[in-house]
């Protein structure tokens, strides 16, 4: 009598797999969300530091800063970024941070990126700020934000 090998996995075999895969996944799941969080934070230091540049322009022709983000050239005040740093709606889903100016005078400014949407999940920064003098700042007091 003559018995046949039998080929393939067994149920135990696979199940250690899925285990093993389980075990990655947990790890590489949070350090991912990280990575895309951080990812958008960058769009919007981005577009903070391209209004400061235009309210230094601004600033130059007409010897005060702009109060509004249409008077530097911007669609709309405030102004709502996707992920990529280019304009959206505030409705939009690709919508990530809303950017707009406080606290301005003559001689002083703030600029402030708001988060939206999935981007509420860094709770690393919250909302991320640039002023006159070149400060960066977080609403968390964070320093790891820029």
């Amino acid at each position: 009598m003559t018995t046949k090998k039998q080929t393939g996995i067994t149920l135990v075999e696979l199940m250690i797999v899925v285990a093993i895969l389980a075990i990655i996944a947990g790890f590489a799941y949070p350090s991912y969300m990280r990575y895309v969080v951080n990812s958008k934070r960058t769009a919007a230091t981005s577009a903070l530091l391209q209004i400061a540049d235009r309210q230094q322009q601004f600033f130059m022709d007409n010897k005060t800063y702009a109060n509004d983000l249409t008077n530097l050239g911007f669609a709309a005040n405030p102004w709502v970024i996707a992920d990529d740093g280019t304009a959206s709606t505030t409705g939009s889903s690709e919508s990530v941070y809303s950017i707009s100016l406080s606290n301005v005078a003559a001689t002083t400014y703030t600029i402030t990126a708001a988060p939206l949407h999935g981007q509420l999940r860094d709770t690393t920064c919250g909302s991320v700020t640039l002023d006159q003098a070149g400060t960066r700042g977080a609403s968390t007091g964070s320093g790891d934000c820029w």
